[in-house]
């Protein structure tokens, strides 16, 4: 399963393939990846997710141990929703708020991060959006029947940063079906409040 928005972003993904080793022996410990500092207790994202996040979360929170609150700004996909998912929980565990400024703009697998806030905020502007996965081999996410294991990766997640199973499962199916894996489709404020996106 990857959540990436395509076209738009394979050419990003390609670059980060060529240039980017996912063996997380060779980040050196002060290797933030798309992390960085706006003070000790502020960490910003930006950027594209990679295989990378969860080592990097673990870099970053090592040298900012006071950090409570992510602010996200320009992050259109992950191109690894396993290791999004990894630096989601724990995320989630060290009770990190999240904040979307005016101009943020998270889209795919970055949406799946944000959820991990304990706390989640938006200003008027930021923009969501979400579509349906593919698995790289002609599968979408909507390939498969409602209740299939393909689906229950996410739902899972989604229970184990503070959904409940109806509310994780509303949400996930609404994702899928809001838009196809080559297309987005940018959330409105109205299904933004349906699905409890902010707290």
């Amino acid at each position: 399963m990857m959540k990436i928005i395509t076209p738009n972003i394979l050419f990003l993904f390609l670059i980060s393939f060529v240039f980017t080793n996912c063996n997380t022996e060779n980040i050196e410990v002060d290797d933030y990846g798309i992390f960085s500092s706006q003070d000790e207790e502020t960490v910003i994202i930006n950027g594209l997710i990679d295989s990378d996040l969860p080592q990097y979360w673990d870099n970053y929170i090592a040298a900012f141990p006071n950090t409570n609150q992510m602010i996200m700004k320009d992050c259109p996909g992950s191109t690894d929703d396993i290791a999004n998912w990894e630096a989601g929980r724990k995320i989630h565990a060290q009770g990190i708020a999240i904040h979307l400024p005016a101009d943020a703009i998270i889209a795919s697998g970055a949406v799946d991060l944000f959820l991990s806030g304990t706390t989640r905020t938006r200003e008027a502007g930021s923009q969501l959006g979400v579509h349906a996965w593919s698995d790289g081999n002609n599968n979408e996410a909507t390939d498969f029947p409602v209740g299939h294991e393909e689906h229950q990766g996410a739902i899972d997640y989604y229970i184990d940063v503070g959904f409940s199973e109806e509310d994780a499962e509303a949400f996930y199916y609404f994702t899928i079906n809001a838009a196809s894996a080559d297309d987005i489709h940018w959330m409105t404020d109205e299904e933004i409040e349906i699905y409890m996106l902010l707290n």
